[in-house]
């Protein structure tokens, strides 16, 4: 069964008690700084998230928790520079999924390394789905109002991305097929000029992560008309009555999902690895930790064992591949 926000929320209630680590695990304390690498540049959602669970993760430690943004190919550069650094356990990458599923199959042998080789699974921390939005100025009230009218008119519907191989591509050339739809894809350097000229209606619609769309959405300015994963999202009040994919592309298995996890170099000792998870796990549980992510649209989760969150990662690897095959993108 594909792992929707909703079912989620069970999974994450569950997996929520820090007694599932082991027990010599809960007293890690590392002797120096930790730091948590993140990808990208600062200020996108990558970042905040990050900056937000190191601040607790830092009390819960006893160590400073230092973040690091190593922005550049894709993600691969700041990847890369944890896989360069000792195994000590002080060196973690934060990062949401495209480094881990899509890089892979958008560098094919340019990709520097292996992620599921090099890299050894701690947890996600938070879950999310994208948002199909359109200039409020359109036509379009529904999602199928706005697919017939791209088939009436082939190429005419433009859609603005944060760039080639970006999630938010990646499933828009998925829900192109899917439709039959012919619909212009038109990549940015970011998701922020993207927004710009949705607003400006230079382009007529995005596909993209719920937290930067949001906003617009409650100020009239965008009006959403789906969200990407399979079911409805109940933990969002403005967006509980939009339709999921399940009811608008029956059968056609369409399950947006963004997810954010820590990750650290393989070889890293096994008891810093447990006792990062235990931490992260006692994080997580944190009622305001919960709401500030709910509050950036991110549904705060945390795996059952660092070995769940790898079977799920190795799971989602072929529905990447899939993705990356259908938009026919490559990284530059």
């Amino acid at each position: 069964m594909p792992l929707t926000p909703r079912r989620s929320l069970l999974l994450a209630g569950l997996a929520a008690p820090v007694l599932a680590a082991p027990a010599y695990a809960q007293g890690w304390q590392p002797a120096r700084p930790v730091r948590l690498v993140v990808p990208i540049a600062p200020g996108g959602a990558n970042d905040i998230i990050a900056r937000m669970i190191g601040e607790r993760l830092s009390a819960v430690i006893g160590q400073p928790v230092i973040i690091e943004n190593r922005p550049g190919a894709g993600g691969n550069i700041g990847a890369q520079s944890v896989l360069q650094s000792e195994k000590d356990g002080l060196t973690w990458l934060f990062t949401s999924a495209n480094v881990l599923t899509a890089n892979p199959y958008l560098y094919g042998s340019r990709m520097p390394f292996q992620p599921l080789r090099d890299f050894t699974p701690v947890t996600r921390v938070g879950l999310g789905t994208l948002l199909w939005v359109v200039n409020a100025q359109r036509p379009w009230r529904t999602f199928q109002e706005q697919i017939d009218f791209a088939k009436a008119n082939p190429g005419h519907v433009t859609m603005g991305s944060s760039g080639t191989g970006a999630i938010s591509h990646l499933y828009f050339e998925k829900v192109k097929r899917e439709t039959g739809a012919d619909m212009t894809h038109v990549p940015y350097r970011g998701g922020g000029p993207a927004i710009q000229d949705l607003f400006a209606g230079n382009i007529d619609m995005m596909f993209d992560v719920i937290p930067a769309l949001l906003p617009h959405v409650r100020e009239g300015r965008f009006r959403a008309l789906a969200v990407g994963s399979a079911k409805r999202i109940d933990y969002v009040p403005e967006l509980a009555n939009v339709p999921g994919m399940d009811e608008l592309l029956p059968g056609k298995g369409v399950d947006a999902l963004n997810w954010w996890s820590i990750v650290c170099a393989t070889g890293t000792p096994r008891p810093a690895i447990d006792g990062m998870f235990a931490a992260l796990q006692r994080v997580m549980a944190q009622e305001e930790v919960k709401q500030r992510l709910l509050a950036l649209t991110v549904f705060p989760m945390i795996d059952e064992t660092p070995e769940a969150f790898g079977a799920f990662w190795r799971g989602q690897m072929p529905v990447w591949e899939e993705l990356v095959s259908v938009s026919g993108a490559t990284a530059e």
